[in-house]
């Protein structure tokens, strides 16, 4: 078999044994046998249990990255754009639970280095978001209306609220990706409808 393809095994075995049963739970061991392989041939290819996490972590998130990159139709409007991350995200989460798993679950809680490779990921997808609720701004407006601090923030609320509907959605039988998506939508966009249009709420005096 290619080293690729063996490799390729190998961390699809640790995904899964990682997302189920946690980092330091999951034994090399148990890696190797769902694998079907040697244990001494997955240090031979991936090097220690914290090197291979490591992989694990890189590799979902540069997939759940590109998921919600590639749903998206540039010069679409902000709403359709943001439609279409969204439906990307949970479609994505729904169908890879173990992964997400990994970079929701297990990797946050086990300190650096892994939390740093989850932020990596995170800061982008925050970035991609900042983009849009500016652009729909700027479509909405003849100036942007809203203050650069504010897009930010809005944008990273949209991000956690998007991570914390995921974990319910996977956890909720019967929650479908769309269903999640249309979900997240009429929380923020109505809202951020609102806002675009000069009507942001203000709390009471």
């Amino acid at each position: 078999m290619p080293r690729a393809e063996r490799e390729r095994q190998m961390m699809e075995a640790a995904v899964t044994t990682f997302g189920r049963r946690g980092y330091r739970a999951a034994s090399m061991d148990e890696i190797a046998e769902l694998a079907g392989v040697s244990k001494p041939l997955v240090y031979l290819y991936l090097n220690s249990k914290e090197d291979l996490f490591t992989a694990c972590i890189r590799r979902e998130a540069a997939a759940l990255v590109e998921a919600v990159r590639s749903g998206i139709t540039p010069g679409e409007p902000a709403d359709g754009q943001l439609w279409a991350g969204l439906l990307a995200f949970f479609t994505h989460t729904a169908e890879y639970p173990d992964g997400w798993a990994v970079l929701h679950s297990q990797a946050r809680t086990h300190g650096e280095p892994f939390a740093r490779e989850v932020a990596v990921m995170r800061e982008e997808i925050v970035a991609f978001v900042t983009l849009l609720i500016a652009e729909a701004a700027r479509a909405a407006h003849s100036n942007p209306a809203l203050p650069e601090g504010e897009v930010a923030g809005l944008a990273e609320a949209l991000v956690g609220a998007a991570e914390s509907l995921a974990v319910w959605a996977n956890a909720t039988p019967h929650v479908t990706a769309r269903e999640a998506a249309t979900t997240l939508m009429n929380f923020a966009w109505a809202g951020l409808a609102n806002l675009l249009d000069g009507q942001p709420w203000t709390p009471p005096r």
